[in-house]
């Protein structure tokens, strides 16, 4: 045992280097910056499922967990649709459904998001417009981001998130001069 502790100290650690550090891995550390950037403050998301099988409801309590943790990146959950800047709507609308998501769509405050997610949310999936569905979350209110899918995984519905307060302009604020 102690030849064996002997060489290890005369030979010192053999191993490959460290690899170069990837700026575009740095995302953790650019995204709540880019959120308090857009909305000034912590992003804050109401979930509404307006008819859906609960594949898409599955994957968005993954982003929940300690592999995703989305918590972390200064985004979270919100019972209220007046403390919510994002609506994340999964499903095609019900028509028992239309009513109940204009109000919470109404009851929004300024600057707000939409995300619809999943082939239904997107397009009606299997179910289309009939009569007992409105169809896709257009139909019903304004989308600013679809996240097709069925269901999408938890990287593109974060993906979907990102892309919705970094790129799309916000109903309610005044653009340009």
């Amino acid at each position: 045992m102690l030849k064996t502790l002997r060489t290890i100290a005369a030979v010192g650690i053999v191993s490959e280097p460290p690899p170069e550090a990837d700026l575009a891995l740095r995302v953790r550390e650019a995204l709540p910056a880019k959120v308090r950037e857009v909305l000034g403050r912590a992003l804050a998301i109401r979930h509404v499922d307006a008819g859906s099988c609960n594949g898409c409801e599955l994957e968005i309590h993954a982003l929940n967990n300690p592999f995703y943790n989305i918590e972390g990146l200064g985004i979270r959950f919100v019972a209220s649709p007046r403390h919510a800047d994002l609506l994340l709507v999964t499903g095609p609308v019900s028509r028992h459904m239309a009513l109940a998501l204009r109000r919470t769509f109404d009851a929004m405050p300024d600057p707000k998001f939409v995300v619809a997610l999943g082939d239904c949310g997107c397009t009606g999936g299997i179910f289309g417009e009939n009569y007992a569905s409105c169809g896709r979350v257009a139909n019903v209110i304004p989308v600013d981001v679809v996240v097709p899918g069925c269901p999408p995984s938890p990287v593109q519905i974060l993906q979907g998130i990102l892309t919705a307060i970094s790129t799309t302009p916000a109903r309610g604020v005044a653009h340009g001069p």
